[in-house]
């Protein structure tokens, strides 16, 4: 079992940054992928970015050039920094771990206001 803990979340103008961070607990086994996703109201949930533990990273379009994933396998974290926010980055934005088995976090809120 692992357990996910997201922390970061918020509300923030349009053009500003937020940090999340997720840390996992648990049975870690070393070969794993974290990533972030996100699920809008009325829409399907969607990748936002993940990283392998060895560091390669995938982005989704709209990330790129914006946010920035990274982990720190000491702490079996992994952040997400996310700069220059949009109206449309609002959602609630989990945190996934898939390695033996596919884990998520509860989710936490980001509102990026105008």
């Amino acid at each position: 079992q692992v357990q996910l803990v997201e922390s970061g979340g918020g509300l923030v103008q349009a053009g500003g940054s937020l940090r999340l961070s997720c840390a996992a607990s648990g049975t870690i086994f070393s070969n794993n992928v974290m990533g972030w996703y996100r699920q809008a109201p009325g829409k399907q949930r969607e990748l936002v970015a993940a990283v392998t533990s060895n560091g390669k990273t995938n982005y989704a379009d709209a990330a790129k050039g914006r946010f920035t994933i990274s982990r720190d396998n000491a702490q079996n974290t992994v952040y997400l920094q996310m700069d220059n926010l949009k109206l449309e980055d609002t959602a609630v934005y989990y945190c996934r771990w898939a390695g033996l088995g596919d884990y998520w976090g509860q989710g936490t809120q980001v509102t990026v206001s105008s």
